[in-house]
């Protein structure tokens, strides 16, 4: 029987073999990747792509994809919504191949008519754009021609100036001839006048009218109008602005020139005839063409969207669908196929605990696929690493990801993450502690956490969905820094005044005198520090002191808790070298130096120094002169503490050459031994019956043998598969390792010790902000004399104070004190015993695949 899984180790896992009938292989795994149990290994690494099995079958589903992702893009572009995917997570059932083919050829169908529709209606809307230009182009052009007829003589005479400007008002011209009525009346054609009419974009009318006066050098005559509503493109959707022009040259030549011009810079030219009824017929043309092309715009509109939105609502399930049916053939490529008996052969891990539900879902599709033939599952014994797989909730899967963020737990190793729990969100409390600061983030914790199903439906941004996904991590932070605001007796830079102080202030003050208070008989105050600190001269000497002995505690305890499990790691290893050679050496003088500080710190405490009429010595300099000057005191802190510290230093230092030589001469000794001797063989069965409920380790060959003969129970064979090799010994490669190992744990005590201080660094930053942004918010507002201005002064200070506490106080140092604790876990603490050398789970899971790659 298989260990049963929690969160102090990861599962126990095991290699299995999978003999699958090639009729049932897509369904088998179907419900492998719904379960997400197995991580299947790649028996094909040398075949690429395109020589795979099942090949063919995923370019078809490549293809529904793409038919799938262009009706979500012609959905996006007529603003139609598309049914959730979160809709059809749990009624989406495993689809039979036939109902893979009638998609495909649904879509199929699907594509066709949508792709003709939407060339229908582009080609309308384009149609409906140039009439929409052409009868903007009449219409200007129009009053143009009528105004130009009464004024050709000048037109003509501006062309036979060569210093014309190029773009001249005809109205302008009427002072310069008395003959022009008369003379107007003469048409274009008779004068051999050529004109170009047309539209272009208004951001390129400037280019247009150099391009045109150093081409034709000042012999055209051209007018241009504003069209004042913007025109959509139908190609890409957007709206653009237009001007009307109308150009007039002599010649054929000159006009041809022009036309070639207005093209090239993206103008659309029109036709219009300057006889005014003709140009009246144009007119009326164009719009009952404009009101025909219209009518069928707007069916064919309606039809597409129809269309489309009877696809938004199974778009999402039918991309599921696909998505998944992708994966199970890119899975089935990785296996192994058995040309004469017709079976496909896969390998893969899965954890052990898992393995009955495993063989009770085989079992179900095999009943399901009425096949005589079972699905046979081999559990064979290997010495490949197993990949590490810890079992976590919505509560742990956040403080999981933190430790595996550092590195993936090494497969059965302890599993940083349990004690992250609790000493995480505590650590980050020591610094952040305030009760009313850690109320609002337990407040916004408790917030998502209520609403968790509606914001788990809803796309949030990166930093959002980053507060959501650890929300369990900020509940607890929440907790805990409304804990410590309870010892440090701080609610918002305000101490909470519920229990009488322990210390009164004399009854009678004189002016000018230093008032200092004293210890009430017999009463002591019942939890935290004392209200009184807050208002006392000497609070900030008094809270340093105080919360750096604390940080050095704090420090003590977690780094020697996360060495302890050293000691855990190596007996479930059963290494005993380790144990001997790291451990016991590593915590003596672990305990030796920084122990024995924390013991005179709580000694020092106990003590009531006042009584005996002694200043209490200080302990840095105590800790100094032991190692620069062992057995001389300056102030003795306890009788015989010379040689306490003697005795000590001895033991610290002895440790040194322990952890430096015995684990690599050790092990030197015993290779030494073993290749005298010759290695020894396994000496045990390589492989047992996943199937059979009652077999074992010693009954696997039996029970393998009893099953072959069962019906519908499986098969288990019998074989062993070696492979990783164990590396060569190398004495000189793991002295250096020991060396490295030894010179980092002796400097890692002293500056890991020294690190745990910024707990009393950032407490009391945090503190003294919080009191500086009172005094200058509100502090301030209620010390004004006059009522009617405190009122006012307390609203307006009041949203400033709370705005700057969620995002500076909150916020900001939260971000702050968080990324200081995880330091403090990631380098302090998980150092200690961490190996981290792990191979991450991977399963077959169509959850997480739609996690990774949702299709909304």
């Amino acid at each position: 029987m298989a260990p049963k899984d929690t969160f102090f180790r990861s599962s126990d896992m095991s290699l299995t073999q999978l003999y699958i009938a090639n009729e049932i292989g897509r369904e088998v795994v179907s419900a492998l990747g719904e379960l997400g149990q197995v991580q299947f290994r790649d028996l094909n690494p040398d075949t690429n792509a395109f020589q795979r099995t099942f090949t063919k079958e995923i370019r078809r589903l490549d293809n529904v994809e793409r038919q799938l992702r262009y009706f979500h893009s012609q959905m996006d572009k007529a603003g139609i919504p598309m049914r959730s995917s979160s809709e059809f997570s749990d009624t989406l059932a495993a689809p039979l191949a036939s109902e893979i083919d009638e998609l495909a050829e649904r879509s199929e169908s699907l594509e066709q008519r949508i792709a003709s529709l939407n060339d229908s209606y582009e080609t309308l809307k384009k149609r409906e754009v140039e009439l929409t230009e052409w009868r903007w182009v009449l219409r200007e052009a129009g009053g143009f021609f009528d105004r130009a007829h009464t004024h050709t003589e000048e037109i003509r005479q501006s062309f036979d100036n060569d210093e014309a400007p190029l773009l001249r008002d005809v109205e302008q011209q009427s002072h310069r001839g008395q003959n022009g009525a008369a003379q107007g009346q003469q048409s274009f054609l008779e004068m051999n006048i050529g004109f170009v009419a047309g539209v272009i974009p208004r951001d390129r009318i400037g280019a247009f009218e150099r391009i045109l006066w150093r081409t034709l050098r000042g012999n055209l005559y051209m007018n241009q109008s504003e069209i004042p509503e913007a025109i959509i493109d139908p190609t890409t959707n957007e709206e653009s602005h237009k001007n009307v022009f109308v150009i007039f040259a002599h010649g054929k030549n000159i006009i041809a020139k022009i036309r070639k011009i207005s093209e090239s810079l993206g103008a659309s030219l029109y036709g219009v005839d300057e006889n005014s009824e003709l140009r009246r017929d144009q007119i009326h043309e164009v719009n009952t063409r404009l009101s025909d092309v219209g009518n069928v715009l707007r069916n064919t509109k309606n039809t597409l969207d129809a269309e489309l939105t009877q696809i938004a609502r199974s778009l999402a399930a039918w991309m599921i669908i696909v998505r998944k049916e992708k994966a199970v053939y890119d899975t089935l490529n990785k296996f192994s196929y058995d040309q004469a008996r017709k079976t496909l052969i896969a390998e893969a891990w899965c954890p052990t605990n898992s393995l009955p539900l495993i063989k009770s879902t085989l079992q179900d599709v095999n009943d399901r696929a009425g096949l005589s033939v079972p699905t046979i599952v081999n559990q064979i014994r290997t010495n490949k690493t197993p990949p590490t797989y810890v079992r976590t909730n919505k509560f742990t899967e956040a403080f999981q990801t933190i430790v595996n963020a550092y590195g993936i737990p090494k497969y059965s190793e302890v599993n940083p993450g349990l004690y992250t729990i609790v000493t995480f969100p505590f650590l980050f409390a020591v610094m952040f502690g305030d009760f009313g600061h850690g109320a609002l983030m337990f407040l916004c914790a408790c917030a998502m956490i209520f609403w968790e199903r509606k914001l788990l439906k809803t796309k949030l941004d990166e930093l959002t969905y980053m507060a959501f996904y650890g929300r369990y991590i900020m509940l607890m932070m929440g907790l805990f820094s409304m804990y410590t605001g309870l010892i440090y007796n701080d609610i918002f830079s305000k101490s909470f005044t519920i229990f009488s102080s322990q210390w009164k202030w004399p009854e009678v003050i004189h002016p000018g005198q230093a008032v200092e208070a004293s210890l009430k008989d017999n009463y002591r105050f019942p939890f935290g520090l004392d209200w009184n600190w807050h208002e006392a001269e000497n609070s900030l000497l008094f809270t340093n002191s105080l919360k750096m002995k604390m940080s050095i505690l704090l420090g003590w305890s977690h780094m020697t808790y996360a060495l302890c499990l050293q000691y855990v790691n190596a007996r479930h290893f059963k290494s005993k070298v380790d144990v001997i050679g790291n451990f016991i050496p590593g915590m003596i003088f672990f305990q030796s130096i920084f122990g024995y500080l924390v013991l005179t710190v709580v000694y020092k405490w106990s003590v009531d120094w006042a009584a005996r009429g002694q200043s209490p010595p200080g302990l840095l300099n105590m800790l100094i002169f032991m190692f620069l000057s062992p057995g001389t005191l300056e102030e003795q802190l306890y009788p015989g503490q010379a040689t306490v510290q003697i005795i000590l230093l001895f033991l610290a230092v002895v440790q040194v050459p322990i952890m430096l030589l015995f684990k690599p001469l050790y092990l030197r000794w015993e290779n030494n031994r073993a290749r005298a001797h010759g290695y020894r063989g396994l000496g045990e069965q390589s492989r047992v019956s996943a199937l059979e409920d009652d077999g074992d380790l010693n009954g696997g060959l039996n029970g393998g043998r009893d099953s072959m003969a069962s019906e519908g129970e499986g098969v288990a064979m019998i074989a062993e598969d070696l492979g990783e090799e164990h590396e060569e010994f190398d004495f000189a490669e793991i002295m250096i390792h020991q060396v490295i190992h030894t010179i980092e744990f002796c400097l890692n005590c002293i500056s890991h010790t020294a690190s745990y201080l910024r707990l009393w660094a950032l407490s009391l930053a945090h503190q003294q902000l919080s009191i500086v942004l009172w005094t200058m918010t509100l502090g301030g507002a209620f010390e004004q004399e006059s009522p009617t201005l405190r009122v006012i002064m307390i609203v307006i200070t009041f949203y400033l104070w709370f705005t700057l506490t969620v995002v500076i106080l909150c916020v900001m140092e939260g971000t702050s004190a968080m990324l200081h604790s995880l330091r403090l876990h990631w380098v302090e603490a998980m150092s200690k015993h961490f190996m981290g050398e792990g191979i991450p789970f991977a399963p077959f899971s169509f959850k997480t695949l739609l996690e990774e790659d949702p299709v909304d």
